[in-house]
């Protein structure tokens, strides 16, 4: 069976939108056509402020927000700064890779993954040794951070393989707050 192509992406804006005190944060974003990126340049107000294609693009994508029967160029004009930023990168993840996924590197082992960002701001990952660096603890004398088990350190070589396995470890918590300073907030996976 193909893979469908997916169209609609769910996203949580990091402030939301305040409609007469309900606070919409909750949202979907469509794949954007040509028609979408090409139809605004003809608009006055794009002509006239160039900057201005980011409002009128992000309300033709963005097809729900919370409760709100549309998404105007009105609505999107009254988003704060951040929740701007945050639709534009998905705009940019989902129509340059068409999913909502930024590349990862193991640490490691060197080996790239994809990481999905979901539209609650947490992730999934497809790494190729998934698990938390911060919070999983790897015992030398039964795991080689890998997930194949060691017999424990019946010899020198497989014993140094132990504290080999905390120093990974501990690149494993540096390459991931690395990460976590590279990604907006909203973006930050949480394994809590």
């Amino acid at each position: 069976m193909p893979d469908l192509l997916q169209t609609e992406f769910q996203f949580t804006l990091p402030r939301g939108f305040d409609d007469d005190g309900t606070l919409h944060r909750e949202g979907t974003m469509r794949l954007a056509t040509a028609a979408d990126e090409l139809d605004p340049l003809c608009d006055s107000r794009v002509q006239r402020n160039p900057p201005y294609l980011t409002v009128l693009l992000l309300a033709r994508v963005v097809t729900k927000l919370g409760t709100l029967p549309e998404v105007t160029p009105e609505v999107v004009e009254k988003l704060f700064v951040a929740d701007i930023a945050h639709l534009q990168e998905l705009y940019e993840r989902v129509n340059d890779r068409g999913s909502d996924t930024v590349d990862a590197t193991c640490p490691d082992c060197g080996e790239q993954f994809e990481v999905s960002v979901r539209g609650d701001g947490t992730t999934t990952e497809s790494a190729p040794h998934a698990g938390n660096p911060l919070t999983d603890t790897v015992d030398p004398w039964t795991d080689d951070g890998h997930g194949g088990a060691n017999a424990g350190p019946n010899s020198a070589s497989e014993s140094k393989a132990g504290s080999e396995s905390n120093a990974n470890r501990e690149s494993d918590a540096t390459a991931l707050a690395t990460l976590r300073e590279e990604l907006p907030e909203s973006e930050v996976p949480s394994w809590e």
